[in-house]
C-alpha cells in the first residue's frame, strides 16, 4: 500500500512540531512596533479559530471570505479555514463595493473576515447585511465579533485535521483587468504540487535547509503572493515572513525585513529604478559602475538604499519586464529572474534558472509543466498546479481548455531551442490598423517603459493608419510639469525615444506619436488592477473623445 503524498496542511503540522519556537510571522502594529509569532503561536491561534468555525454549523466545504491587506492574521485565518474543513475566498483589499458584493454573492460566502483596510467605509455597502463578520485586530473600527475575543474563549482544535487531496482549498478570483472576475478553483493536491515545485527550484538556486526572510506586500488575494510567499512559507517551514505596514512605511518595512528573497511586479521594479535615477542621473551612475573597486562600492550603496542588499534571489512576475531593466539590476549585482504564470496554474509555469535566464525571456518551464504553441501562436500550458475549473462556470471551462487538457493562456509567445519562452503579447490585445496589419502592444510598451522618464505606457490605435502610445511620466517629473525648461527637456527626450523605438520595430508597428497623459494611472482611479497591470479598455474609454484630435495634429509629442 502506497502512502499518500504529504499535502500543504501536513507540512504545516510538521513545522508546528519541528520549528515550534522559530519566528514565522512578523507583524508591524504602528509606531515602529512589531509582534513576532512563532510557529507554535501561529498554530495556537489558527487552531482556536478553527475550533470556533466548526461550531457555526456551516455546510461542508463552505466558502469563507477574507477581505484584508496582507497581515499575519490572513495566514492564520487561511489555516483555520482549512483545518475546519472549509474553502477560502480572498478579496482584493482595494476592490470597490460592487466587486466585493459580486464575489461574496457568487461564491456564496458564509462568513467574512475583515482585516486591515484603507477604505472599508466605501466597501462595507457591498457586504450583504445578513453576512456574519469577524474582525482582525488591525481592522477599522467596527462592532463585529473580534478575533482576540474569540481566541481567548475558545480551546484549540485538537489533533491534525486532514483534508482530501481533491478537496477545494481556495477559490481565487481574478483581479478583473477585463470584465467580471472569474473564480479559479484550486485543490489541496495542486496547490501543494505548485508550492513544492517553487521551493525545490528555490533550494536548487540557494541551497536547501536554509532560513530565509521575505516581505509580504503584494496582494495576498492574488495568486503570485499566495503561491510564492504564503504557500511557499507553509511548505518550506524556515521562511520568516515580514509584513508591510503601509505604503508610507514601505522603505522602513523593507529595511526591517532585509529579505533574502524578494518578489515584485514590473511597475515597482521600474519605480525603484526611477527612485535611484532621481538621486543620481543614469549617465553618472553608469560611469561610476564602470570604475573598478568604486563600482563595487556604488552597487552595494544602491542596493542598501533600496533595502535589497541581502537579497540572494529576486523575482518579477504578473506582467512583462523590460529586458534592459533586468540587465540594469543584474549589473548592480541583484540576482533578478523573471517568471511567467497565471491564476489558473497557481503561479507554476515558467521561471528563469541559473543557467537559462536570457533577458527578454521568462525562462524554461518548471519541472512537470508541459507547454506548446498553437498554430495561432497562443501559449498552451498543462501544469501540476492547474485549477480544477472556474467556479460555477462550466461554459468558461469548455472555452479555456483544449480537448487534451491544455489551458489556453491567451498569451502569444515563442520558444527557444533550450525551452526558454518569450512572451510577445496578448491575443486579445492585438489590434488592426487601417492598413490591415495587426499590432501587439506589449513588446512596444516594454521598450517605452525602459526609459527613465516613463512610468507606464499603453499602445493603441485600432482603425487608424498608425498606432500611438499614451504615456504616464515618472513620479519625480510629474510635479515639475509647470516648468518650461522641464517640459522642453521631456519633449526633446521623448522625441528621441519615439525615433529610437520606431527604428527597432516593424514599419507597420511604428508609432505616429507619444501622448503624455494628464493624470497618473492608479488602482484608485480604476486604470490599474490590484497587481498594477493597466486596464487597457478603461484607459482607452477615458480618452476616446480626444483621439481624433491627437491624430489631426502634426506634432510627435502631444500633451493630453
Amino acid at each position: 500500500m502506497t502512502t499518500a503524498p504529504a499535502l500543504i496542511l501536513d507540512r504545516v503540522y510538521e513545522h508546528e512540531k519541528n520549528h515550534a519556537q522559530e519566528i514565522f510571522l512578523t507583524q508591524p502594529i504602528g509606531q515602529g512596533q512589531v509582534i513576532n509569532y512563532t510557529w507554535a503561536e501561529t498554530m495556537d491561534q489558527s487552531r482556536r479559530m478553527a475550533a470556533y468555525l466548526t461550531t457555526l454549523g456551516l455546510p461542508r466545504a463552505a466558502r469563507i471570505a477574507i477581505l484584508s491587506k496582507n497581515c499575519a492574521h490572513f495566514f492564520m485565518t487561511e489555516l483555520a479555514i482549512w483545518m475546519a474543513g472549509y474553502t477560502t475566498v480572498a478579496i482584493f483589499p482595494t476592490e470597490q463595493a460592487d466587486t466585493v458584493k459580486f464575489v461574496l454573492e457568487h461564491s456564496e460566502a458564509s462568513l467574512l473576515f475583515v482585516g486591515k483596510l484603507d477604505e472599508w467605509h466605501k466597501q462595507e455597502p457591498g457586504v450583504p447585511a445578513q453576512l456574519p463578520r469577524i474582525a482582525f485586530p488591525l481592522a477599522p473600527s467596527n462592532s463585529y465579533d473580534k478575533w482576540d475575543d474569540i481566541i481567548s474563549r475558545t480551546q484549540p482544535l485538537a489533533g491534525d485535521a486532514l483534508r482530501e487531496p481533491t478537496d477545494l482549498a481556495m477559490i481565487i478570483y481574478t483581479s478583473g483587468s477585463t470584465g467580471q472576475p472569474k473564480g479559479a478553483m484550486h485543490s489541496f493536491e495542486r496547490i501543494t504540487a505548485a508550492a513544492c515545485g517553487i521551493i525545490a527550484q528555490m533550494d536548487e538556486n540557494l541551497g536547501s535547509d536554509r532560513r530565509h526572510r521575505m516581505l509580504s506586500y503584494l496582494p495576498l488575494a492574488h495568486v503570485f503572493e499566495r503561491a510564492f510567499v504564503e504557500s511557499a512559507a507553509f511548505i518550506h517551514g524556515r521562511l520568516q515572513v515580514f509584513f508591510a505596514e503601509s505604503l508610507d512605511t514601505f522603505v522602513q518595512d523593507l529595511q526591517r525585513a532585509r529579505p533574502t528573497i524578494f518578489i515584485s511586479v514590473p511597475r515597482l521594479w521600474l519605480k525603484f529604478q526611477q527612485g535611484v535615477f532621481a538621486k543620481m542621473p543614469p549617465k553618472k551612475l553608469n560611469l561610476l559602475l564602470s570604475i573598478p573597486v568604486l563600482g563595487g562600492i556604488v552597487k552595494k550603496k544602491v542596493l542598501t538604499g533600496l533595502g535589497l542588499d541581502q537579497v540572494e534571489l529576486a523575482g518579477s512576475g504578473s506582467a512583462p519586464l523590460p529586458a534592459d531593466l533586468i540587465r540594469w539590476y543584474r549589473r548592480l549585482g541583484l540576482n533578478l529572474v523573471e517568471g511567467y504564470a497565471m491564476t489558473e496554474d497557481f503561479a507554476y509555469s515558467h521561471s528563469q534558472t541559473k543557467d537559462k535566464n536570457d533577458p527578454g525571456t521568462v525562462g524554461p518551464p518548471y519541472p512537470g509543466v508541459q507547454v506548446r504553441i498553437s498554430p495561432e501562436g497562443e501559449i498552451l500550458i498543462k501544469s501540476p498546479g492547474q485549477m480544477i475549473g472556474y467556479y460555477k462556470r462550466p461554459d468558461l471551462d469548455a472555452q479555456s481548455f483544449t480537448s487534451d487538457g491544455f489551458f489556453k493562456t491567451g498569451d502569444l509567445g515563442s520558444r527557444m531551442s533550450d525551452g526558454q519562452l518569450t512572451i510577445t503579447g496578448r491575443l486579445k490585445e492585438q489590434f488592426k490598423t487601417s492598413k490591415g496589419k495587426y499590432v501587439a502592444p506589449a513588446p512596444i510598451e516594454n521598450r517605452l517603459n525602459a526609459h527613465p522618464m516613463i512610468e507606464l505606457s499603453m499602445v493603441s490605435g485600432s482603425g487608424f493608419d498608425k498606432a500611438y502610445a499614451l504615456v504616464v511620466l515618472a513620479e519625480d517629473l510629474r510635479p515639475k510639469m509647470h516648468l518650461d525648461e522641464v517640459r522642453q527637456q521631456v519633449q526633446s527626450e521623448l522625441k528621441g525615444l519615439l525615433n529610437q523605438v520606431n527604428q527597432q520595430i516593424a514599419d507597420y508597428e511604428q508609432l505616429k506619436m507619444l501622448v503624455i497623459a494628464k493624470d497618473a494611472w492608479s488602482i484608485e482611479n480604476g486604470c490599474l488592477t490590484p497587481t498594477m497591470k493597466i486596464k487597457r479598455s478603461r484607459i482607452e474609454y477615458s480618452v476616446q473623445h480626444q483621439v481624433d484630435g491627437w491624430y489631426s495634429k502634426v506634432e510627435a509629442i502631444i500633451w493630453a
